[in-house]
């Protein structure tokens, strides 16, 4: 098997007193969608938060083409080729989607690449073409979600950090949203490391998945199988 582009092993994370994750150990081979499944708490949104540079594992490593980034300085992490598209999409509200655009892009220099960066954004999302002008904060939910992934993908990552991008979207437009996934996967060859609830969905659309509880990871396997398991059923899947 070839070295995994994002490698995280036995990963160990604290808030305070509070362990969050115990030994996450997850693979994430170049090219591939890989999907964390699991109820609130049980740590997803943790992993993305300490891959990106937001919080400091307390023991473990995450490799990054085989080298360490554990504990970098986030835009260090950005520069090398990771981007985070949090939970709850955290735009900039009183900026416009133009705007919020160039944010994604500011270790990016060159105007040609900025340029190129926002006709990618505005070719995957037209809706935003069509409301560039407009301040971030009047968009949809739905419009604010791809306006954090547009933003995210300005600063032409490798591997794409989706935390939750179905959250607080009407339903007409979450299937949008992974179609979109999809297809940044497929055209632009990004790795893709995803935290969804919507397991149905995200299994749907994965190659590899995890499953988490309480802080660690308890199956993993491609999603065809998961998805005959009985306790993802029962759990995340409403039954067999």
């Amino acid at each position: 098997m070839s070295d995994p582009l994002l490698d995280i092993r036995d990963l160990c994370v604290s808030y305070g007193a509070i362990r969050a994750l115990h030994g996450v150990t997850l693979r994430i081979p170049q090219g591939e969608i890989v999907t964390l499944v699991g109820a609130n708490g049980a740590g997803k949104s943790t992993v993305l938060r300490t891959i990106s540079g937001i919080l400091k594992p307390t023991s473990g490593e995450i490799l990054f083409r085989q080298a360490s980034i554990a504990g970098r300085p986030i835009h260090k992490i950005v520069g090398l080729g990771i981007a985070h598209a949090p939970e709850g999409r955290m735009i900039f509200s009183n900026l416009t989607v133009l705007e919020n655009l160039r944010m994604g892009a500011y270790l990016r220099s060159c105007k040609k690449e900025m340029a190129a960066g926002m006709e990618q954004a505005f070719s995957l999302f037209p809706r935003l073409a069509e409301r560039r002008g407009q301040e971030a904060g009047t968009l949809s939910g739905g419009e604010q979600q791809m306006l954090a992934i547009a933003r995210a993908l300005m600063s032409r990552p490798d591997c794409l950090l989706l935390d939750e991008p179905s959250l607080g979207i009407a339903p007409i437009l979450i299937q949008t949203i992974f179609e979109k996934i999809v297809e940044i996967n497929r055209t632009l060859g990004l790795t893709i490391l995803l935290v969804e609830q919507n397991a149905h969905l995200a299994l749907e659309i994965s190659h590899f998945a995890y499953v988490m509880e309480t802080g660690r990871v308890t199956l993993e396997g491609p999603p065809d199988v998961l998805r005959k398991d009985p306790a993802v059923q029962d759990a995340y899947l409403g039954g067999g």
